[in-house]
């Protein structure tokens, strides 16, 4: 018998967590043209609060912020009144709910922005490809907007003021999404950030503005309310490996620790085919996490147990499986079969795919 179970409860912080089994972030577009929850989203949510933590969807902290279709925001009175249903069906279930906060950048399309929003990302240079809209189909994506330190200013502060609606909302606490491509992990990267001011150039300047919103939020909700999602490696939404990818990381760790964030989560796209993490980067970055520190990828519950069991990770996270199989740690732990997705339906509007997976 493992010496610590996945299914034992786990305390992080003031989070008391069911099991050790994450519902990791995935885009699923079911909220309203306007970035308003829909009704279908509480019980999505609540349908899979056996989780011992569930991290919801990318959510725009503001206009600027929302790239796809049918994105939720957490920046009007209307999202934050509609979340609230959601966060309460999952406390209801017994759950722990985090909001992932997602800016997006440059990996965007005006079709799918409010009126007024613009396309801002450190650098003004478009990401190679095409982005679907529901009012134009697939589109270019355009040359974002290089941020001015104007820009820099208030986007920070939007972060901030979404740290403190998803509170009001009912969440526990907030996911920083700095990984995946989008507009944290765009100031990291040199491929994405060639600015000559403070905010590029050296490592410590392209980990500033990441920094700078950890510790902003966290001075606002509390740092025993922030997590972040980082992706060393990752090859989403144009991003590359660069040869100073580890040194920028266990940099970026080691200021992120100080500013008193709750977790730590790596997300390792190995299992898609984007290059592995080092072992090396992996242990210099756990070592330098003082907090919960857990790992997302391709996780079955052997090698989940396995990664907990060699101190690897507290948490698991686990992904797609969670979508056919809305009772999933129940699944896990009497051996059930899992169900297969319909992955024609990841990103339609409706319940089809979506609320209408059975538990076994």
């Amino acid at each position: 018998m493992p010496a610590i179970s996945l299914f034992e409860p786990y305390t992080m912080g003031p989070h008391k967590l069911a099991n050790r089994i994450v519902m990791n972030p995935m885009t699923r577009c079911r909220a309203d043209a306007d970035g308003v929850p829909t009704p279908i989203m509480a019980t999505y949510y609540a349908q899979r609060a056996t989780a011992g933590l569930i991290v919801t969807e990318g959510v725009a902290p503001s206009a600027n912020g929302r790239g796809y279709a049918r994105q939720p925001g957490l920046w009007s009175p209307a999202q934050i009144a509609a979340w609230k249903p959601v966060t309460a069906a999952v406390k209801a279930a017994g759950g722990v709910i985090f909001a992932q906060v997602m800016h997006t950048g440059r990996v965007s399309h005006p079709a799918n922005m409010p009126i007024g929003g613009r396309i801002i990302a450190p650098s003004a240079l478009a990401l190679a490809g095409q982005m679907y809209s529901d009012a134009e189909g697939m589109q270019d994506h355009p040359v974002p907007q290089e941020m001015t330190l104007d820009d820099i200013a208030s986007t920070q502060a939007e972060f901030v003021t979404a740290a403190n609606d998803a509170i009001a909302a009912g969440f526990d606490g907030i996911e920083l999404h700095g990984a995946n491509g989008y507009l944290l992990e765009q100031f990291l990267s040199p491929h994405t950030n060639q600015r000559h001011d403070a905010y590029g150039g050296s490592v410590a300047n392209r980990i500033r503005f990441v920094v700078e919103v950890a510790k902003a939020v966290a001075a606002a909700i509390g740092g025993d309310k922030v997590g972040i999602r980082l992706s060393p490696y990752g090859m989403a939404s144009g991003m590359t490996p660069y040869p100073e990818v580890d040194e920028t990381y266990l940099a970026l760790t080691k200021a992120l620790a100080e500013a008193g964030l709750i977790y730590l989560h790596i997300a390792n796209h190995a299992g898609m085919g984007n290059p592995p993490i080092p072992a090396a980067l992996l242990a210099s970055l756990r070592a330098a996490w003082p907090r919960t520190f857990f790992l997302g990828g391709s996780f079955d519950l052997a090698s989940g147990q396995a990664a907990v069991d060699a101190g690897e990770s507290d948490l698991v996270g686990i992904g797609r499986a969670f979508i056919a199989n809305p009772d999933l740690v129940t699944r896990l732990k009497n051996g059930t079969p899992l169900a297969a997705m319909n992955g024609d339906a990841l990103y339609t509007p409706g319940a089809a795919g979506y609320t209408d997976y059975p538990n076994a």
